[in-house]
């Protein structure tokens, strides 16, 4: 039985958190025995992961004055467990988790790398600086260097992270969960009010400026300017009504039927269902879950050139460079324009896609064997 610590960031709803979570449900109990530590608090995928019976401990580091206080039990509860493997996700996690468990004397450290790295000037200063002391103690502190997009790999790589310790694993899918259904897709259109005739854009993602919610409107209005039917409903934590700056953007538009602003929300293969396209408008992403969830639900997807969406989506969407909308625009625009056959093609072959490339079980495997070759290669040494 290998005893593997997973120390992440911070355990709310996101895609390197519930990311973790899959891999905790398919995780083979049989061979491993996880422990989950939030550097932060417990949030709603720790209520999940604790659901599954496995430990989250939060350590409530959530202000500078909390940092000694945090270090302190961190180090505490490595020396405890001594996990056989330490598997630490996101930045902050990656360097202070990397570090305590070698001076608690740990099994080999992974770092777990969940982002692009090529938009370091659109994040906050400390975390430009986390990164780049990363780099520095990259071939220091971890065995291994766990990327979830080739695109990821590449780009720390030119930040000064070591590459011959950078492997990639993409995410994966639930394809019982994610999965087209024609029911789901009626019930919530009615639900919010959508015609069954109207195309439906949607874009699932937090308000973040790496997202891109204003580069989406306005793609959004180029395509109302061809297709007034179209309907956009957009959904992720922080996009609502009450958001004063998203809401003045939606408005400027002279459209505001149109969009639908949704919030956080826990229905999202029904949300999936009930879109013609989804569309990733990112500056900067590692590998977007989202894609895969749409994709699984036969939803074909427009991405810009970040991570490794174009990758993801291969030769069932369309893609363009980051931050040109007008081509976002046209791509989703070609796909509306397409004969209903060839777009239910386009669809299904989505769904194909993740069912090759990414299904979770296939994907926790190469996790598992991952892990368990880190293991031979440090009893080895």
């Amino acid at each position: 039985m290998v005893r593997i610590a997973f120390i992440i960031s911070g355990l709310s709803t996101g895609g390197a958190e519930t990311m973790l979570l899959k891999l905790l449900e398919k995780l083979d109990r049989s061979k491993f025995e996880p422990t989950v530590i939030s550097l932060t608090n417990e949030g709603e995928i720790g209520k999940k992961i604790v659901r599954l019976g496995i430990p989250v401990e939060s350590l409530g580091i959530d202000s500078v004055f909390s940092i000694l206080k945090g270090i302190i039990k961190l180090f505490v509860l490595l020396k405890k467990l001594k996990p056989d493997l330490v598997h630490t996700w996101m930045y902050h996690a990656d360097l202070l988790g990397g570090a305590l468990a070698r001076l608690a004397r740990t099994g080999p450290v992974i770092w777990g790398i969940r982002n692009s790295g090529s938009v370091l000037n659109r994040i906050k200063p400390e975390t430009r600086f986390v990164v780049n002391t990363c780099a520095k103690f990259s071939s220091l502190i971890p065995n291994k260097i766990l990327c979830c997009s080739e695109r990821s790999r590449l780009e720390h790589g030119k930040l000064g992270y070591d590459l011959d310790k950078m492997v990639t694993i993409p995410n994966g899918f639930d394809l019982s969960r994610f999965f087209p259904d024609m029911a789901k897709r009626k019930a919530k259109r009615e639900e919010l009010g959508i015609n069954s005739l109207n195309p439906v854009i949607g874009l699932m993602a937090r308000y973040d400026s790496q997202k891109n919610h204003p580069g989406f409107i306005k793609m959004a209005e180029m395509i109302l300017a061809k297709f007034p039917g179209v309907q956009f409903l957009m959904a992720g934590t922080g996009v609502d009504s009450q958001n004063v700056e998203l809401k003045k953007t939606v408005d400027a538009t002279g459209f505001p039927t149109s969009f639908h602003l949704l919030g956080h929300r826990t229905d999202i293969p029904e949300l999936m269902n009930s879109l013609d396209v989804l569309v990733s408008s990112s500056f900067g992403e590692g590998f977007p879950n989202v894609l895969g969830e749409a994709m699984a639900c036969g939803v074909p997807c427009v991405v810009t050139d970040v991570g490794d969406s174009a990758e993801i989506v291969g030769d069932t969407g369309r893609v363009a460079q980051s931050g040109d909308m007008f081509n976002l625009a046209n791509g989703v625009l070609d796909l509306l324009r397409m004969p209903k056959e060839d777009f239910i093609a386009l669809g299904a072959g989505a769904r194909r896609r993740v069912e090759s490339f990414f299904e979770i079980t296939q994907i926790v495997q190469k996790y598992e064997n991952f892990y368990l070759s880190v293991m031979m290669k440090n009893l080895g040494q």
